[in-house]
């Protein structure tokens, strides 16, 4: 069933535990993450990406897809619109039936960054859908693989502004992570985001999950991240089923199912571990 982002995300600041929320570009990601989600009674957030969406009919083949398969699986799903850079890709996620946006201003000086999120807030509220943006920056690498910011941490001190000026439902901070490989091991400021959470009227969410150690991830958690996003990692996972399944086959026309089931193999024992780190499974 699909529900805003908001009704997932409080019972998990409530209750210390995190929701996965997965990148996802085609059904069989979306068919893998799901499954394996309610396997585990736990709460997912699908995310969609500018990117993709903008492909022919992106639109079409995600959002209508998710939507048409949602009603089939018991546990709270979010549809998710991740990075929109300004307000017309969100008008069309709400055209489209997404329950969650985020507006991404982090890279605009703080007044910009508070205006425009204010106006996806006032334009999305009365769809009753709910609202994340991003204080600080997480930086790190675009899809194509190349360098594109510095990360730039959250200063406490500008959070409760940031969220009673805007309105929002969920609020990105930066405390150390970034988006993509890391090519060395992150070191996430714990006590920068237990006193970010102890100001923040909202969930906290952290970009930059994938690569991320085990141990700091469930530090974050304890102290206050209720939703972390992850790409990278179910990449990696489909690229070594991918690699499986090519030495495995060995006629000229194999099936499908036999081409895609170490892919989704992979991919589920990802979203297993994940939900299981973030102690989300059994909460539905």
């Amino acid at each position: 069933m699909l529900v805003p982002l908001k009704e997932v995300l409080n019972d998990a600041r409530k209750n210390k535990y995190a929701v996965p929320a997965f990148d996802c570009v085609n059904d069989i990601m979306v068919r893998t993450i799901l499954d394996t989600a309610e396997q585990e009674n736990s709460p997912v957030i699908l995310m969609c990406l500018e990117h993709n969406l903008n492909e022919p009919k992106g639109f079409v083949y995600l959002a209508e897809y998710i939507k048409a398969v949602v009603s089939f699986y018991q546990i709270p799903i979010v549809l998710h619109l991740d990075h929109a850079m300004d307000l017309e890709l969100v008008k069309k996620a709400v055209q489209f039936g997404f329950t969650s946006v985020m507006i991404d201003g982090s890279s605009l000086p703080l007044e910009e960054n508070m205006a425009i999120t204010r106006e996806v807030v006032k334009y999305v509220q009365q769809h009753g859908i709910s609202v994340e943006a991003e204080l600080g920056h997480v930086g790190g690498h675009e899809l194509g693989g190349t360098y594109a910011s510095d990360s730039k941490l959250t200063e406490p001190s500008q959070v409760e502004t940031f969220v009673q000026k805007t309105g929002v439902d969920a609020l990105a901070v930066s405390i150390g992570t970034s988006h993509g490989i890391y090519h060395s091991e992150p070191d996430l400021n714990i006590i920068r985001t237990k006193e970010i959470n102890d100001v923040s009227p909202v969930p906290l969410v952290l970009h930059g999950g994938s690569g991320t150690p085990n141990v700091q991830l469930k530090e974050v958690i304890t102290n206050g991240i209720s939703k972390i996003n992850l790409y990278a990692d179910c990449r990696v996972a489909m690229a070594k089923g991918m690699k499986e399944a090519a030495a495995a086959i060995n006629r000229v026309d194999p099936l499908p199912e036999e081409m895609f089931r170490p892919i989704t193999q992979a991919l589920a024992a990802v979203v297993k571990e994940k939900i299981h780190l973030f102690r989300s499974n059994n909460r539905t």
